[in-house]
């Protein structure tokens, strides 16, 4: 089977975590660079890093390097590219991309050209002078970067963050990919106690009965490239989510408590859970975090509590972390992992971290402080 130069975004900060989930998978990781990383893989990796990856943004087939500062290169490095490979006559072939720091600098401008080679190059193959563009969906995508132009085909569709199970949300959630890496930092793995007082819709509980439970984060969605029946075929995607299923453990017993001083985030975070298939998997609660009960044994809190930018008032944000600090304590034998943006967090919190790892929610810059105990 012919093999592939498949690249997986990221979220930065989480890339090591990315590798690892890879090479549990089976796949050879060819390098790491910040918010990406690549791997040499088949057609049926595509299905089953789809499915399976907990961590990645997308998975992205890799297809051409060049370098061009003109338009013309540009056409021309393009034209050059095996596209009847992938797309055929009757698929769709958006074009979207971004640039920095090159000769070429207008993305509309490139999206263009970029669409005029590949149809250029498509006519002659297929003796075609019109593409309906009606059928399967394949997603183009280009990064050039100081005139590097780097060109790779999009298998996922909506990125992999949104898993298919979150109905409802509130306030500035948190992305499930990070809610697993976080997850992944506390080396929880589902034989002692998890909390997560600030649970909001539910984001981290659910990711960690998932994982608990060794629930495909995928098996809830569809995939762009679940219509490519040129490249991958229905028995390779079934082939996958088959395996994904059998490799469920519903019967893992874990203590996953989640509480929220929200009803509502509550019920939202009920639904979350059972559209996930992990409804009994977690406790939730209605409850302020000043009156959550401490582990009798070793546990972990992972939270992602309000801070400055989902409150609007700086002063109830460092009250809330006094509190924090203060309730935190009394678990005297659990692992605290705290995501917040705010800056000053470990003053108010009252003790250094000890550990600090630099992570990013969407766009907004963030610190994950780790207490040992």
């Amino acid at each position: 089977m012919k093999l592939l130069n498949l690249t997986i975004p990221t979220l930065l900060g989480t890339e090591s975590i990315v590798v690892n989930e890879v090479k549990k998978l089976g796949y050879d990781v060819t390098e790491v660079s910040d918010g990406r990383v690549n791997f040499i893989g088949d057609k049926e990796a595509i299905c089953l890093c789809n499915i399976n990856l907990r961590c990645a943004e997308r998975i992205m087939i890799h297809i051409a390097d060049f370098y061009a500062e003109s338009f013309e290169e540009l056409f021309v490095g393009i034209g050059k590219i095996a596209w009847e490979e992938y797309i055929g006559k009757t698929d769709a072939f958006p074009v979207t991309g971004h640039c920095l720091k090159s000769q070429l600098h207008s993305v509309p401008d490139c999206q263009a050209i970029i669409k005029k080679s590949i149809v250029k190059r498509l006519e002659k193959i297929y003796g075609i002078s019109y593409f309906e563009e009606t059928d399967a969906k394949i997603p183009v995508h280009f990064a050039i970067m100081k005139n590097k132009v780097s060109v790779y085909i999009d298998t996922t569709g909506e990125n992999l963050y949104k898993r298919g199970y979150r109905e409802k949300t509130v306030l500035a959630p948190m992305r499930e990919t990070l809610a697993y890496a976080m997850i992944d930092m506390s080396f929880w793995r589902g034989d002692r106690p998890l909390c997560d007082p600030f649970c909001g819709s539910g984001t981290i509980p659910v990711e960690a009965a998932l994982y608990a439970t060794n629930t495909a984060p995928g098996l809830k969605r569809k995939f762009v490239s679940e219509t490519w029946r040129n490249i991958i075929g229905r028995q390779m995607w079934k082939d996958a989510r088959d395996e994904a299923i059998e490799n469920i453990e519903k019967s893992k017993q874990t203590i996953i408590l989640a509480s929220d001083i929200d009803p509502k985030a509550i019920e939202i975070a009920k639904r979350n859970a059972q559209n996930a298939g992990v409804a009994d998997k977690i406790r939730f609660e209605v409850r302020d975090c000043k009156d959550i009960t401490p582990f009798k044994d070793k546990g972990v809190i992972i939270c992602n509590p309000p801070y400055g930018e989902r409150l609007l008032d700086v002063r109830q944000c460092q009250k809330l972390y006094t509190l924090m600090g203060k309730k935190f304590s009394e678990f005297t034998s659990a692992k605290k992992l705290i995501l917040t943006s705010y800056e000053e967090f470990e003053k108010f919190y009252g003790k250094k971290a000890d550990k600090k790892r630099k992570l990013y929610n969407g766009m907004l810059k963030c610190n994950v402080y780790q207490y040992f105990k």
